[in-house]
């Protein structure tokens, strides 16, 4: 049976940027097996099945998978797909949309920006918190072809914290270190475990653009990705480390997060932070996406 396809570079307003998702619009009566097959198919960091809604007062529900495992959220599929449904939808005004994922509802607001690119942004549906403790540096170090010394800036020292996904934060000297990062195999399960979904989210404050606040780097090589152009789960807890580390003073936080740079796909994440009395309120995840091809598949 054909299946309608559509591809987006997400988290970038330029074709051949950014994060490349696929969403499968014609889904029905699909079994999960060939979902992660189709899913390995198009070999992406993630494709989406869009389904019909549990709750018809909502837009659609979402199933994620990356080339390895499913995953219950994951932040370029929500945006990509917001702004495609939206798309789809009609209309030149702002929209809410609401999908339902693996970590319950969320919220996205979308609108179109031209033909074939538009914005969205999605409020968090489940705040970050910590999920256990981090390798020391030394393990963390050999994971990733760096020294030590390589590791940690100010308050910052490794982590753990998942938004619906989990992920070991490493903080970096500076762009130097953090081009050095390489997977060495023979020292990641020591480093970050032998789960479908240990990841590596490394982290700077010197950025490649002005203006931006930290540049990123995310290898997650057993969930079949071995490095990822652009992480909206990993900035999504990344919110909740910020605050743990006391770098936000109370208010509302707007952040500029790069990524993808080594890979010659630049993005860019926006992060939305609300601190109060010192704790985390709320975060958001906003970007753009532009669609590049749409299709068929067999299946």
């Amino acid at each position: 049976m054909r299946r309608r396809f559509v591809t987006l570079d997400v988290f970038t307003s330029k074709r051949f940027a950014g994060n490349p998702l696929a969403v499968v619009l014609d889904p029905a009566g699909l079994e999960a097996a060939t979902m992660q097959a189709m899913a390995r198919e198009f070999n992406l960091a993630e494709t989406v099945f869009v389904l019909p809604p549990v709750d018809p007062a909502r837009r659609a529900r979402l199933r994620i998978f990356t080339p390895a495992t499913e995953l219950p959220f994951a932040g370029h599929p929500t945006v990509g797909t917001a702004v495609l449904l939206a798309r789809i939808d009609g209309g030149s005004d702002q929209r809410e949309i609401v999908v339902e994922e693996g970590i319950g509802p969320v919220r996205c607001v979308a609108e179109p920006v031209d033909a074939d690119c538009g914005r969205a942004r999605f409020e968090l549906g489940r705040l970050p918190g910590e999920v256990g403790a981090a390798a020391d540096n030394e393990i963390i170090a050999s994971a990733l072809g760096l020294k030590a010394g390589d590791i940690g800036f100010d308050q910052f020292k490794p982590v753990r914290w998942s938004a619906g996904v989990p992920f070991t934060f490493v903080p970096v000297r500076g762009l130097d270190a953090i081009r050095r990062c390489r997977i060495d195999p023979a020292h990641w399960d020591v480093a970050f475990g032998q789960d479908t979904q240990a990841a590596a989210y490394m982290y700077c404050r010197d950025t490649v653009e002005a203006g931006h606040a930290f540049h990123i780097r995310m290898f997650a090589p057993r969930m079949g990705i071995p490095e990822d152009p652009a992480t909206g789960s990993g900035a999504a807890a990344f919110a909740g480390v910020l605050t743990h580390f006391k770098q936000l003073r109370d208010g509302d936080h707007d952040l500029n997060i790069e990524q993808g740079y080594e890979m010659g796909r630049p993005s860019l994440i926006e992060l939305s932070i609300a601190v109060g009395q010192g704790n985390l309120l709320s975060a958001a995840i906003a970007g753009e996406a532009v669609v590049v091809s749409e299709g068929t598949i067999e299946a």
